[in-house]
């Protein structure tokens, strides 16, 4: 029950918003209240945001109840400025605007715009923004500028502030202000006259004061984010300008950032890495002044412990494990417009620390792979550290920095503070040219000796990096809660006031986002501290950063995956306290596991790997009745007779369809299944007609291949408006014997499966009892491995290659057609434009380019639409649950003008393609026969 002024707050926003939208239910609060920080405080109310008129009209609600309000965009905050225990403000799914300037000097970007997707965009025009943190591929637009996050490579030059051009923004009482549009310029200097002439009148006092303004001025020559941009006071004039860049790094608590304009940065087409190893920091600290004079575009520091961290890792050096107690590695590097400057400018860095003795040779390299690893490992740093901590402790990562003539200073001094209060785990990184370092230690909060300690610890390092250096206590990673009580500390009583009073200017009622950045309470940072409770091995390592959410197809329709463990953390950490679960597992039971995927794409963004589709694989299966077991392992046993039937239902639903019409096939099979309470599979004209593929082999024994057509592939032929009607499989065997293969099929085709169905219900022992009796089969066909075997379908191949202990070896339908058949065809491309669909499976594999120049090969326009990954068909969840396949390809059209064919690797997903997009998907195999004919 809501408390009363909320109640009131609830019943007013339900006039203009949508049920769905508002949302107070235990377990998503929770749940979509959760962020990157180690605070946890659960809000009243989530309200899902989807245009600037729903941020008018909530500011207006809470402004006229006295609630507080903060906006959150994608949660990767690390400081507490994305929770609140009131009302939170979730950007929805219409935040995605992007716009290039005709010359494309200039993006404008709404703040839903995931950074990394906005890169990706400006890549085509070897441009891209400036931030570049090491969440940029889940951080979203509205939190990078909020909190003028920066990054590896952007140093200050580069980052939010530097390369604002304009916003549009929304304040406290509802004005929305562009800065780029000359009449909302004007029409607000008129309305808010008196806001403008107090923000001069502020700016003109810090000029005046010499002290002051020199201080801002020297606090700014390094990475700082502690407190508000009072550099924007003696930067500009225009208090227009001033409002703009103080919303930079204001965190949500002056305005919300509804677009922003950035100027765009040259995104080089030459890059070069080299990891550079000395003896000691101090070495290491001089070689990094010296490289602040060279052309470099960045210069990463890992301390030894980091680097212990990572030395088992593979691709890393086995002298790593050999390398003194205090060394230190530097990840430099350099980016050219051409190969020559690149060469060039590679001689000179090397050139400037010729002189500064190394471990190990100064060796560049070129090798993309090669650069990525170095540095995906020094951007898994933190997480790794996650990783490795004792269940139950939480994972914090503090952001400081010094004047770089005093970083190695710095660097003994963190050292020092680590052994004297015992974090012997600590390790540290940073951005080596900025004087920027992160250190990552483990935390134990569960008592108030731990927590003692921890404040004391932080005390600590507040008083060294702003007493003995005058440093920044958050360089790039925002004030929020964690360094609130630390503000005055680092500034002094006179720039802290300054920020007071442009708090009580901007919102002089206290409700956005109270708590953060000005905050009385010396304690704060010590509260509302996250509990990370044992719940699962396989998940208990999470760390809550949120990487994982732009690849799951769930995300905003019910939960993440970060999203499902906090949620079945909180479940068990109850159940152990003995506490009532009932409420949150009803919950569970369709927000956390029905509408989950379970495809796996979130481990490809997990830092550390973690899968959380195999926690609700693992949670199904506990919850599977005796009689469902058996029910499972009766089709297993039976496989092939369930697939005949399955067969013989689809035809007759076709034979249906042909007979009633798509329209009243529609409503007769809708009003079936909900008289069957959904239990029957949603019908669909997209519906495939039912096949029964009989195999025969090859006659002749040269260039054998063993072809195992899936059992979607085996049961499930076009759809009736499709006018490719030739099975698969037989269509794939063409292709085969085209390119000069006999192909094989296994004995007992019909009967065979790789388990998928099985594993994606829970019931692991069933799945791994097909699977072993696939392989066997297997083996006997390519009598013991000699010949290869390919599957027509990604998800099978990829679950018989990540089969443990395989005594076979499978490839998947795309590496085999583009590594084995390619070559021997000749093609001809189709003068169309097609769209390509590349499956979970398939990204998985990393098979994603074979697929891509696959298709390139057969025709002369592909589109790969940007904002679909996991279709969210998901086996049979099209059919069972299809409002996820619809949340998951609610963007497909977007970008499919002019497309009437798609393709992909996949027959399930194909048919939920084909149902969203209107035209058919097919198997990629039929384009590469029509082509090759």
């Amino acid at each position: 029950m809501l408390p009363a002024p909320y109640n009131q707050l609830l019943e007013k926003l339900s006039r203009t918003f949508p049920k769905e939208r508002l949302v107070t239910d235990p377990l998503r609060t929770l749940a979509y209240g959760t962020d990157g920080s180690f605070y946890r405080l659960i809000p009243k109310i989530v309200v899902v945001v989807e245009s600037e008129d729903d941020i008018q009209q909530l500011l207006t609600q809470c402004r006229a109840l006295k609630t507080p309000v903060t906006f959150r965009a994608a949660g990767t905050s690390l400081s507490g400025q994305a929770v609140t225990d009131s009302v939170l403000a979730l950007l929805g799914d219409n935040w995605n605007g992007f716009q290039l300037s005709v010359d494309h000097s200039k993006v404008s970007l709404q703040p839903g715009v995931i950074g990394g997707q906005a890169n990706a965009k400006l890549a085509a025009f070897g441009k891209k923004i400036g931030p570049d943190p090491a969440s940029i591929n889940a951080a979203k637009i509205g939190g990078i500028a909020a909190n003028n996050a920066s990054g590896m490579c952007c140093g200050t030059a580069q980052n939010s502030y530097r390369t604002l051009s304009s916003m549009r923004v929304i304040l406290r009482d509802g004005t929305l202000l562009d800065t780029g549009n000359a009449a909302s310029v004007a029409a607000f200097r008129e309305s808010h006259a008196e806001l403008l002439r107090e923000l001069d009148q502020l700016a003109k006092a810090t000029r005046e004061n010499t002290v002051l303004h020199e201080r801002i001025a020297q606090k700014f020559k390094i990475k700082n984010t502690t407190g508000y941009s009072l550099n924007a006071l003696i930067d500009y004039t225009d208090p227009v300008d001033i409002l703009q860049h103080l919303m930079i790094g204001s965190e949500g608590t002056l305005g919300f950032i509804a677009e922003v304009t950035f100027e765009t940065c040259i995104e080089h087409a030459f890059k070069a890495s080299a990891m550079v190893y000395f003896e000691t920091c101090e070495i290491a600290a001089k070689a990094v002044q010296c490289l602040k004079k060279a052309p470099v575009a960045a210069v990463e520091l890992v301390d030894r412990a980091g680097l212990k961290s990572v030395e088992s890792q593979a691709g890393m050096p086995d002298f790593l494990k050999d390398l003194p107690s205090d060394a230190t590695a530097l990840l430099i590097e350099v980016r050219g417009e051409t190969h020559d400057e690149l060469s060039g400018l590679i001689a000179q860095v090397t050139g400037s620390i010729t002189h500064i003795e190394t471990v190990h040779p100064v060796e560049f390299s070129e090798d993309p792979a090669v650069c990525a690893r170095y540095w995906g490992i020094r951007k898994g740093l933190f997480p790794l550290v996650g990783a490795m901590r004792e269940t139950g402790t939480t994972v914090i990562i503090e952001d400081v920095a010094f004047p770089i003539e005093h970083l190695a200073a710095g660097v003994v001094d963190l050292h020092k503070l680590f052994k004297k209060y015992q974090y012997d785990e600590a390790i540290i990184f940073g951005h080596a040219l900025e004087g920027n370092l992160h250190f990552v230690f483990t935390q134990d909060f569960n008592t108030q000796a731990e927590i003692d300690r921890y404040a004391a610890f932080m005390d600590a390092v507040c008083d060294m990096v702003v007493h003995k250096y005058d440093g920044s206590l958050k360089a790039e990673h925002g004030t929020g809660r964690n360094m609130a009580p630390f503000v005055e500390m680092e500034w002094g009583a006179d720039a802290f006031a300054l920020m007071q009073q442009i708090k009580a200017l901007f919102d002089p009622e206290g409700l956005l986002n109270p708590g953060v950045i000005i905050n009385d309470d010396k304690d704060v940072h010590l509260k509302n501290l996250k509990p990370l409770p044992a719940s699962e091995e396989m998940v208990d390592k999470c760390i809550e950063c949120g990487f994982c959410e732009p690849k799951c197809p769930s995300k905003g329709l019910t939960l993440s995956p970060r999203q499902r463990i906090v949620g079945w953390r909180e479940i068990s950490r109850r159940e152990a306290l003995g506490q009532t679960t009932k409420g949150l597992r009803d919950l569970y039971d369709y927000q956390g596991m029905e509408t989950c995927a379970a495809c796996g794409l979130c481990a490809t963004a997990c830092p550390v790997g973690i899968e959380t589709g195999a926690l609700i694989k693992m949670l199904r299966g506990r919850q599977l009745s005796t009689g469902a077991g058996k029910l499972g392992q009766w089709f297993a046993d039976h496989y092939g007779t369930a697939m005949n039937a399955t067969a013989l239902g689809l035809k007759a639903a076709n034979l249906a369809h042909g007979v009633l019409g798509s329209k009243m096939m529609g409503t007769v099979m809708e009003g079936a299944r909900k008289l069957s309470g959904d239990r029957l599979p949603r019908w669909t004209p997209a519906m495939p007609d039912g096949v029964r593929f009989k195999p025969e082999n090859t006659h002749s024994r040269d260039n054998i291949v063993v072809y195992l057509p899936s059992c979607a592939s085996r049961t499930m032929g076009a759809a009736r408006a499709d006018d490719q009607k030739t099975p698969l499989p037989v269509v794939t065997q063409q292709v085969l014997e085209r390119a000069g293969f006999s192909v094989r099929f296994p004995e007992g085709l019909n009967d065979l499966c790789c388990g998928q169905p099985f594993d994606s219900k829970g019931l692991a022992e069933v799945a791994d009892q097909k699977a072993r009796t696939l392989e066997d089969r297997l083996i006997e066909a390519t009598e013991g491995g000699t010949y290869p075997v390919v599957f027509d379908t990604s998800p099978c191949a990829f679950r018989m290659k990540t089969l443990q202990d395989a005594k076979v070896s499978v490839q998947d339908i795309t590496e085999f057609l583009h590594d084995a058949v390619l070559d021997k065809l000749s093609l001809k491309k189709v003068a169309r434009k097609v769209a390509l669909h590349t499956t979970c499976s398939t990204q998985k594999m990393d098979l994603q380019a074979k697929l891509k120049h696959l298709v390139e090969q057969c025709a002369e326009d592909v589109v790969i639409p940007d904002q679909v990954g996991c279709c969210g068909f998901a086996g049979d969840k099209g059919f069972n649950t299809p409002e996820l396949n619809s949340h998951a390809l609610r963007h497909l059209n977007d970008a499919l003008e002019g497309v009437t064919e798609g393709y992909s690797t996949s027959r399930t997903c194909e048919i939920g393609l084909s149902e969203k997009s209107g035209f058919p998907y097919r198997s990629v195999v039929y384009l590469l026969e029509e082509c090759s004919r």
